[in-house]
């Protein structure tokens, strides 16, 4: 597979996740989000998995790894303020990230 065709899958990924989180999130929070700001949330929920090292550890004996959301959320935060995206609730934040993580579940990429 070329990195076009790679590219491609990728976006086509993104625009399933992004349309889960907008149907997962609560409905007073529906409509809250550009989908601009989806994206950049996906993005900084992908960029928090590769570098904060939570997928390199051990599975436990379930094989469970356990993933903090309350980490990825102050992640969130943290980097849109520092990239001037705004300010946002942490509990609303929240719902993105449980409805990111439930995407994972859906297709099977999370256990």
């Amino acid at each position: 597979m070329n990195q076009k065709d790679e590219f491609l899958i990728e976006d086509e990924d993104d625009e399933k996740t992004i349309e889960f989180i907008k149907n997962y999130l609560p409905q007073d929070l529906k409509g809250k989000f550009s989908d601009d700001e989806l994206y950049y949330f996906l993005d900084v929920i992908v960029d928090y998995y590769s570098t904060s090292g939570c997928l390199d550890v051990e599975p436990d004996e379930d094989g469970y790894i356990n993933i903090d959301q309350d980490e990825i959320v102050n992640y969130i935060v943290a980097e849109a303020k520092k990239d001037q995206m705004g300010e946002y609730d942490p509990e609303e934040i929240l719902f993105v990230v449980q409805g990111e993580m439930e995407y994972g579940n859906s297709i099977g990429q999370i256990d």
